[in-house]
């Protein structure tokens, strides 16, 4: 059996064994030579991407995806994980605001959008992938959850995983989906 190629785009510092971990001056998922230079096309099995999309525009976050599916196996995925939109916590949505909350140094500083679950999968659809949402806030504010398995793609800033969730409060949520080439 051969052993599966996974990726993790923008690791910082996460690393998971078996998971090949990249950053962005290596792997730009907006440069196709970025990708030449490591793949080969239909060669990737699961892309895992935690709060990466963001950071790009919404035109931007399509003809990465596009990059994506290119690049994955038939039957392979991304994982994606960025902030929602319709997380109804004041405190939440002033830290992944557009261009963050300050000082210049926060990692949100370089947001571009805010996603909505809507947005986010019609970035992925119009790529080409069929969508399962795994964690979302609806227009109302109410949290949607599926159960996922971390061991196909650990999303730290999730319901079960951060620590800032407490006691039935949530405090930190992503919209998480899975985006798969059919």
């Amino acid at each position: 059996m051969t052993e599966k190629r996974r990726v993790i785009i923008g690791a910082g510092k996460t690393e998971y064994p078996g998971w090949i971990a990249t950053q962005e001056d290596e792997l730009n998922l907006l440069k196709e030579s970025d990708w030449l230079r490591h793949f080969q096309p239909d060669s990737i099995d699961c892309l895992l991407a935690e709060h990466i999309w963001e950071h790009m525009s919404f035109e931007e976050g399509i003809f990465a995806a596009e990059n994506c599916y290119r690049f994955l196996k038939s039957g392979g995925y991304v994982r994606c994980a960025v902030p929602d939109a319709f997380f109804r916590n004041e405190w939440y949505q002033n830290l992944v605001q557009v261009g963050g909350p300050g000082p210049v140094n926060h990692p949100a500083v370089t947001h571009q959008i805010v996603y909505n679950y809507k947005q986010l999968q019609e970035v992925f659809e119009r790529a080409g992938f069929v969508i399962d949402l795994l964690e979302y806030c609806d227009e109302n504010g109410a949290f949607h959850y599926k159960y996922w398995n971390e061991g196909e793609g650990m999303i730290h800033r999730s319901f079960r995983f951060d620590t800032r969730n407490r006691k039935g409060i949530l405090m930190m949520v992503s919209i998480i989906l899975d985006a798969k080439k059919i």
